[in-house]
């Protein structure tokens, strides 16, 4: 699968052991995130803009009104950086100094581009199934009115890297012997129990994305 080049630009320059340039290692984080934050500047103003996204091989999709910031400014071709970050768990040291989390991140760096009318169902196709997968099958398909007020963005990952922490507190050597307690305190997402629309009709039956989405 390869790996993205590095420079000064994506080079992980804080604790670099942690870095990763492969694109499995990427795209595993990005698989498993579903929003991100998109930074751009304009006019010498920076904006971070949250927002839902897919992936498709080296690309990434965005997608919002066509009146938006986040459209009007990429599609004009400026640079962009996009960042998805999972926190994986609380790391309590016994020094304040010390304490830390573990968590998988990207930071990715692109130029944005409009995808054509011909193929935007796709591309927001892509983006459903980041969020659901096999929700777009089970739902209405946008109409022509809902697609022209729709612009999707598509970003080819030019460069990107990861950065990983994993494991427990590191604390200087003498502090081991203070009686203060340390360790991890595990984090995840996790999906609770459904809630119906009060307005599903009787005897509509859970759709197979949402089964598995929650098991």
């Amino acid at each position: 699968m390869g790996g993205y080049r590095i420079d000064q630009r994506n080079k992980v320059k804080r604790v670099p052991e942690r870095g990763h340039y492969d694109k499995s290692t990427v795209f595993e984080i990005l698989d498993a995130g579903k929003i991100c934050h998109a930074s751009f500047v304009v006019d010498n103003q920076p904006f971070v803009i949250p927002t839902i996204y897919g992936r498709d091989g080296d690309c990434l999709y965005l997608h919002g009104a066509t009146t938006s910031r986040l459209i009007k400014q990429l599609e004009t071709g400026v640079q962009v950086s996009l960042a998805v970050t999972h926190l994986d768990g609380l790391v309590l040291a016994r020094s304040a100094f010390h304490h830390s989390m573990n968590y998988r991140s990207v930071v990715i760096f692109g130029t944005a581009k409009l995808v054509m009318e011909d193929n935007k169902k796709q591309a927001l196709k892509v983006i459903s199934d980041q969020l659901v997968p096999g929700r777009w099958e089970e739902s209405r398909q946008p109409n022509a009115k809902e697609l022209k007020a729709t612009a999707v963005l598509e970003i080819k990952i030019d460069q990107a890297s990861a950065k990983i922490r994993t494991g427990g507190p590191k604390d200087d050597k003498e502090d081991y012997d203070l009686d203060i307690w340390a360790g991890v305190v595990p984090m995840q997402t996790t999906y609770q129990a459904i809630i119906p629309d009060i307005e599903l009709k009787n005897g509509i039956a859970i759709p197979k994305s949402v089964i598995n989405l929650i098991n």
